[in-house]
């Protein structure tokens, strides 16, 4: 049977121009061009297991068929959203028919595969392991987090990228003009209603041909589909953004290490990505709030408050003044002075908290409320700041007795910590000329 062909008019669009050769897949250059390893593989035959990476409609199943197709290999496909390891086990023994048969090999494609658990995923392993099939998977997440190690070390991964605007060009261009695609109807897409089905289709190519399909409905044979077309069926579009998602932590993150790099512009900019990608404003604004605490801390304490109060706009007033105040927060802390003392001190003093377990705290720092405990020395020789000269009890230690004087906080010398940096230097002489240090470091 052919792979690429059945009942035309019964096919969508992206059915019907689904590539039948290496010449007419179009993107993934860095796989498929002469000399690449994946191109290779295709044109000698060379099967063996692999994962394709990459967004919605970048034409992994295309290429899965494609290599069945140049191998001569018998191909067999599955869904893991609709699939278990029953439909597993029957993809099997039609492997074990084609080799026993016609000595083909058996190409099993899993779409989504990252949808199957740990046990499921388990069960391709002795037929990977001995040959009885050929597995490619299909995922949309990042391998490394969703399939489990036993089987990513049998198969290659290979991730496909998002088309560019030259792809989804040609694939346009065979829409308007092959007699399979829209070509008997002579449409024609000027350059502003092309710009405008890139944007909506966001490097989708299946998206694309759904798009131009849909506005083909509506159009005369003949006629140029305009742009108050296309928005009519585009009406609100919102970008690639899968909550929870590989694209949502690249998303934050991107938005996170703008904001540590002071750069403001690239700040905005995936903050308002990951709007119009539909993420929840009260999600950013919390996130925001920690950049402060983790990224400026004492080189500028304004801007902890500043968050918060555009935390709270966006809760009191919602879209769009809410998301404005959070804007105008994180434009602050990409322009701010950074520190992340605080930050780096909180956690070496956690992981020391952890490591040292419950030493007691000295006697000379416990409260005495009652008789027995000032009888048991609880308070016994502490020091009173307030009475001491400028406040400071120079030389006391307020460490467990088991633990040295410790330095877990190291102001930067930048904004406000330059002069608390310079505060606690000052205090440390104090403590090194005092003859009243407890015990030395």
């Amino acid at each position: 049977m052919d792979l690429f062909r059945s009942d035309p008019i019964a096919q969508p669009l992206a059915a019907r121009l689904r590539a039948s050769n290496l010449d007419e897949y179009v993107g993934q250059e860095h796989l498929l061009a002469r000399g690449k390893p994946l191109r290779e593989a295709l044109e000698q035959g060379a099967l063996h297991s692999m994962i394709f990476w990459g967004p919605p409609g970048v034409g992994k199943t295309t290429l899965a068929r494609l290599l069945a197709k140049v191998s001569d290999a018998h191909f067999e496909t599955v869904s893991a959203v609709l699939a278990g390891v029953k439909e597993i086990r029957q993809a099997v023994e039609v492997a074990k028919q084609q080799a026993g048969q016609y000595g083909r090999r058996t190409i099993l494609f899993v779409d989504e595969v990252h949808r199957f658990n740990k046990s499921q995923q388990d069960a391709f392993l002795p037929y990977v392991e001995d040959g009885t099939l050929i597995f490619i998977g299909a995922t949309t997440e990042n391998p490394s987090f969703e399939l489990n190690n036993a089987l990513l070390s049998r198969a290659r991964v290979y991730v496909l990228k998002s088309l560019d605007e030259a792809a989804l060009r040609r694939l346009v261009d065979r829409a308007l003009n092959e007699e399979r695609g829209l070509g008997k109807r002579r449409l024609r897409l000027g350059d502003e209603a092309f710009a405008m089905l890139m944007a909506a289709a966001d490097g989708d190519g299946r998206r694309v041909l759904n798009l131009l399909e849909n506005a083909s409905d509506l159009a005369e044979d003949g006629e140029e589909i305009g742009t108050e077309l296309l928005q009519s069926l585009l009406g609100d579009t919102r970008r690639r953004f899968d909550k929870g998602g590989e694209a949502f932590y690249d998303q934050i993150s991107a938005l996170h290490k703008s904001v540590r790099g002071s750069n403001p512009d690239a700040s905005l900019y995936w903050f308002a990505r990951m709007l119009d990608g539909g993420c929840d404003p009260l999600y950013l604004a919390r996130r925001v709030v920690r950049m402060a605490s983790e990224d400026i801390g004492n080189a500028d304490p304004r801007a902890l408050p500043l968050c918060l109060s555009a935390w709270d706009v966006q809760e009191r007033l919602g879209s769009p003044e809410g998301e404005l105040a959070v804007a105008q927060a994180i434009v602050y802390l990409a322009c701010a002075p950074k520190s992340n003392a605080v930050y780096m001190g909180f956690k070496a003093a956690m992981r020391e908290a952890a490591e040292h377990g419950s030493l007691e705290v000295p006697l000379h720092l416990r409260n005495a409320p009652t008789k027995l405990m000032k009888q048991l020395g609880y308070g016994d020789e502490y020091r009173y700041a307030h009475d001491e000269p400028d406040a400071y009890a120079a030389g006391e230690d307020y460490f467990p007795e088991q633990l040295s004087p410790r330095h877990y906080y190291r102001p930067v010398p930048r904004g406000l910590e330059l002069k608390i940096g310079e505060k606690l230097k000052h205090l440390s002489n104090l403590d090194d000329n005092s003859p009243r240090r407890r015990r030395t470091e």
